[in-house]
């Protein structure tokens, strides 16, 4: 990867980025992010979780020199990943979860190879895995539609879990029907939105799901990443979600 003399990709709103170029055979040399992990283990006593970029969303972000296919960037992406993938969970992960935001963006190509470079990352891997896919971030993209362009395939891919979005686009919950067998990480806090949601705000997103997903499948999250939000609308956002799981557990015991 050519990081000093970049090229250049459309993000998912259309415009030109710079981004890294492929100008060779894609591979792993050390670990990246096991370092970090260690960190966050030293600091916690409870179950940790780590992301991971996807294979298919670092192919679309980058400018592709040397493959004869972005397919094949995207699979050399994918075994990579699974490199890492093992070694986060020998080094203590809980759960990793793969991060595909381009999948939503460019369902066409995801249909093409995305499921199978996500396969490909996770092949041979026994801990939890979870895949994300989102509209991208609130405060750079803000309108979204009420459906995804990409979901119910994700069916077909390893993961455990799949983290998904409702809050902001008021998601139509019945696709999740098309992914039985999967925990489903419900993103109930709107990200768009600096006043913070009640418990009860939050627990009523999540019912919208309930009736197409097992209540013991369900684990609440935020939408997408919070990097651009206060600190102090950040945590109460967090704790509001922990209100709602109380007041759902409650129920639903």
């Amino acid at each position: 990867m050519d990081i000093d003399n970049p090229g250049a990709a459309l993000d998912r709103s259309g415009h030109p980025n710079p981004v890294p170029r492929i100008v060779g055979r894609i591979r792993r040399k050390h670990p990246v992010e096991v370092e970090d992990l260690k960190f966050l283990k030293r600091h916690t006593t409870r179950m940790v979780k780590i992301t991971v970029p996807g294979p298919f969303t670092m192919s679309q972000q980058a400018q592709n020199d040397y493959y004869r296919t972005d397919e094949a960037a995207a699979m050399d992406y994918a075994a990579a990943v699974n490199e890492e993938i093992s070694d986060l969970f020998a080094a203590g992960a809980d759960i990793v979860q793969i991060d595909e935001p381009y999948m939503q963006a460019r369902p066409e190509k995801a249909r093409q190879y995305g499921l199978k470079a996500l396969n490909r990352a996770l092949d041979g891997i026994q801990g939890a895995t979870a895949v994300h896919i989102c509209f991208g971030y609130a405060a750079v993209i803000h309108q979204r539609p009420s459906g995804y362009s990409f979901l119910p395939e994700l069916a077909g891919c390893g993961c455990k879990q799949v983290s998904i979005e409702t809050a902001q686009s008021s998601l139509d919950c019945s696709v999740l029907a098309k992914l039985a067998g999967k925990q489903i990480m419900v993103g109930a806090i709107d990200l768009n939105d600096m006043t913070v949601e009640t418990p009860e705000i939050v627990a009523a997103r999540i019912k919208r799901a309930l009736p197409y997903v097992k209540p013991e499948n369900v684990i609440i999250a935020p939408d997408c990443g919070m990097k651009y939000l206060p600190r102090d609308a950040a945590f109460g956002k967090m704790r509001a979600m922990a209100g709602a799981a109380k007041l759902l557990r409650g129920e639903f015991k």
